[in-house]
């Protein structure tokens, strides 16, 4: 009986095709059930037929036909039902992966996670640590393999059952170590790391970030033979933050020579550096060059400048591009303190300027990238998306709407000529760094200055303030 049902249906949607009745060419087994009213039986065969057509014909698949293992459940519960729809939506709009890292991260820092019927990631995308498991479950299901986790039986991260591990799942429980026991872990890692691919020894290494000390040297300096430059490049800074490998020979010489450094003040006690005026393109580019390689330890050395000192002496606002590399020198090879001087000199004044403050935001702790996120939102021509690219999907802003941020926001929306689609990504951006009673508190003013609470635009918005609040802020 089912082998007829197929061919009958090619008629039956050729007459839903052409705008017609179709229950004259029902498969004749469906007459019955369709009964004798002709607009019910028309809403019969079309169930009859979706329920045929979605469910009962399966295409056949083209391969290998295998079971794979259960998706381990995450330590964070997914999305309720009834907000799941609107995540949906919104992951229709995070498409760009910097967006989504701060959707997933927000959804993290209020406790939850996404369902995976919604939405999984891939073994290699850049997503929060709680979604490991499912990043190694991706990649064994690539592999066709199965995986032990070692896990499951509470004996944590070792020597000994390091292979068992799945890369995701192993670097999140490597991070937990370095944060309880440093020195165990980079102990495991220098046993360790040599049987790992480049990307994965740099995104092990990329964790020593936290702890880091002078017990970690001996290893750092050890892979100063590693085959994969990025290895030796990222130990070489991690040295260079510990203050070892500073000299900077020629090259620091070279670009000392692009400044001058001069006394100033009543008793000349005081030193300022002073840019020497750049007459070619190359020029810049070559200093450029030199401040992407060296070390900052190295630079204020060959200024005869202590670190500190060189931020005190640098003239900040003068060249925004080396401004900007300084502080990606900074990022790159100097310590936590000197990291935390030059965050303090660019925070300094009434107006943050992202361009020249972003290359320390990896470096700062949660709190510092939340202040400094909010004094940009006080200053001239800030955006959300500003506050954003510093603090991430944070959540956590309270009162951001009555920022001259929000402030200009508001007014953009209430001129004359806005179209429908404008600022979506403002308000997605203001949707991700606002806390749940700042994101209410929104809601409510752009209410009042006309948009309607069905806006696509608000979505964001109105996911934050439905959603509980179960995290902890850091």
């Amino acid at each position: 009986m089912v082998d007829g049902i197929p061919g009958a249906l090619g008629s039956v949607l050729t007459r839903w095709t052409m705008g017609g009745s179709a229950v004259d060419a029902a498969p004749a087994a469906w007459r019955g059930p369709m009964g004798d009213e002709a607009q019910e039986a028309e809403l019969r065969l079309l169930a009859l037929s979706g329920q045929f057509l979605g469910v009962l014909t399966l295409a056949e698949p083209t391969g290998e036909v295998r079971m794979l293992a259960d998706l381990p459940r995450l330590t964070d519960p997914p999305l309720a039902e009834n907000l799941r729809p609107r995540a949906r939506r919104l992951l229709q709009q995070v498409r760009e992966p910097g967006y989504l890292r701060a959707f997933l991260a927000f959804l993290n820092s209020r406790g939850w996670t996404l369902h995976p019927g919604d939405w999984l990631p891939g073994a290699n995308d850049d997503v929060p640590d709680i979604y490991a498991p499912w990043q190694d479950w991706a990649a064994s299901a690539e592999r066709a393999t199965s995986s032990h986790r070692a896990e499951a039986d509470g004996e944590g991260l070792t020597a000994e059952n390091w292979s068992l591990w799945q890369p995701a799942v192993r670097r999140a429980a490597f991070a937990v170590l370095r944060g309880k026991e440093p020195e165990r872990a980079v102990a495991l890692l220098s046993a360790k790391i040599g049987g790992e691919t480049a990307d994965l020894r740099v995104r092990l290494l990329e964790l020593l970030d936290c702890g880091l000390s002078e017990a970690d040297i001996p290893f750092l300096e050890g892979l100063g033979g590693d085959r994969a430059p990025r290895v030796k490049a990222l130990a070489a800074s991690l040295l260079a933050r510990l203050g070892h490998g500073v000299r900077g020979g020629e090259d620091a010489a070279e670009l000392a020579g692009f400044f001058s450094v001069q006394a100033r003040g009543l008793l000349r006690r005081g030193r300022v550096v002073v840019p020497q005026a750049l007459k070619t393109p190359a020029q810049r580019n070559r200093r450029n060059t030199l401040m992407e390689a060296l070390s900052f330890a190295a630079f204020a050395q060959a200024l005869d400048l202590e670190p500190e000192r060189l931020i005190a002496a640098w003239p900040w606002n003068g060249d925004a591009m080396a401004d900007r590399a300084l502080a990606e020198m900074a990022a790159r090879s100097a310590s936590d303190s000197i990291v935390a001087l030059l965050a303090e000199a660019l925070t300094g004044s009434d107006a943050l300027d992202p361009f020249r403050f972003g290359p320390l935001v990896p470096r700062l702790a949660p709190g510092q990238r939340r202040a400094a996120a909010m004094q940009a939102l006080r200053g001239a021509g800030a955006s959300f998306a500003q506050a954003l690219g510093i603090m991430g999907g944070d959540g956590s802003m309270e009162n951001v709407i009555a920022t001259p941020a929000g402030a200009a926001l508001r007014k953009k929306l209430g001129e004359d000529g806005a179209r429908p689609g404008d600022h979506a990504a403002e308000l997605l951006a203001l949707g991700l760094v606002a806390s749940r009673a700042a994101a209410a508190q929104a809601l409510e003013h752009l209410a009042a200055a006309g948009m309607l609470a069905s806006d696509p635009r608000l979505d964001m918005l109105r996911l934050n303030a439905a959603l509980d609040d179960r995290g902890a802020i850091p």
